[in-house]
């Protein structure tokens, strides 16, 4: 770090500006991003401080995983260079307190123990990002570089999340492996049964008939994808980098194709009693599809917390940290 940037990070503090930056780092580790950036609106030169330990209000952010705060780096441009390599008196710099496994609480944030490791390889993986190359593989007094206290910081997180991830494929590939198992032989026992002579299905003019022979068809091969996916799940090597897009994508395939599954299966049971009996007693089957749609709306009630979790923290959660707009400094529109 050049002399002049030193000069102003460590310069003494008017008068004015006491109250503030004993506030700052206060604001940033309790995540109030709001009151941070008015305060920095204010005092813009805030921005440099550092407390004891030589870390600035980013270096904060990072350690207590605070995004909006973290963001505003976006918005200083190329001053982000010389604030991201400060390091503490043990020579973390700030690849390293992101290597430091989050507090319980901001873990909390995000269900599942799978999904909790997957957020913390996001932290890591922008802030390494961010920071200039050359520190990236630097040693603290401990001698670890960033990724080996990552590694051992979270070494519990990691077999914590791989039983959490196998119990849940184990559950969904039984449920799977049952649905396999009835539309198997529902396709061996059409409705009607066949014709002695030449062995064709009595109905099989029928379109009701076609509907049902293509649902089961469907049911069986999604439910066999299902168990396919849950078994890679389950045999897996869960590596560290595995949390981060492999294990979390092979989850929501299996959901989604165990829930195509039960929906084909549901209209080919339903779709069975429309071709037995569509002569005079049209209200049993039509009571029957009421009541079938039960268990898929039962899985869509049940599941939907965990496919959503899964999606937003998959998908959404990479966009936490790039800003839609500038906060800290934003031009006034009445000048």
């Amino acid at each position: 770090m050049d002399t002049e940037t030193q000069k102003i990070i460590r310069e003494p503090r008017p008068a004015k500006q006491t109250y503030s930056f004993r506030v700052l780092f206060i604001a940033a580790e309790m995540g109030n991003t709001s009151f941070l950036i008015e305060l920095i609106r204010q005092y813009p030169d805030l921005i440099w401080k550092v407390n004891d330990d030589k870390q600035s209000i980013f270096h904060i952010a990072v350690k207590h995983r605070h995004e909006g705060i973290y963001n505003l780096l976006y918005e200083i441009g190329a001053m982000k260079d010389l604030i991201t390599p400060l390091k503490d008196p043990n020579d973390n710099n700030m690849l390293h307190l992101v290597g430091k496994i989050a507090k319980q609480k901001r873990l909390n944030d995000v269900s599942g123990v799978a999904l909790q490791m997957q957020r913390e390889l996001l932290w890591f993986q922008e802030v390494r990002e961010m920071i200039p190359p050359s520190y990236r593989e630097r040693v603290n007094k401990d001698g670890l570089t960033p990724h080996e206290l990552f590694t051992m910081e979270h070494k519990e997180l990691v077999s914590q999340g791989e039983k959490w991830m196998k119990g849940t494929a184990s559950q969904c590939m039984v449920v799977a492996a049952l649905i396999a198992t009835i539309v198997f032989a529902a396709a061996f026992t059409v409705p009607g049964g066949y014709d002695q002579n030449n062995g064709v299905p009595l109905f099989h003019s029928k379109a009701t008939f076609m509907v049902f022979v293509v649902a089961d068809a469907i049911s069986l091969f999604a439910s066999s994808a299902s168990i396919l996916i849950f078994l890679s799940i389950l045999t897996s090597r869960y590596a560290e980098s595995d949390f981060l897009d492999s294990l979390p994508k092979k989850l929501i395939s299996g959901l989604l194709t165990l829930f195509l599954s039960i929906i084909t299966m549901t209209v080919a049971f339903g779709v069975s009693f429309f071709i037995l009996y569509n002569k005079g007693l049209l209200w049993i089957p039509v009571l029957i599809c009421v009541f079938a749609v039960f268990p898929v709306l039962l899985y869509i009630w049940l599941q939907y917390g965990l496919f959503f979790d899964v999606i937003r923290s998959t998908y959404i959660s990479r966009y936490i940290f790039k800003p839609k707009k500038q906060v800290l400094y934003y031009k006034n529109p009445n000048v």
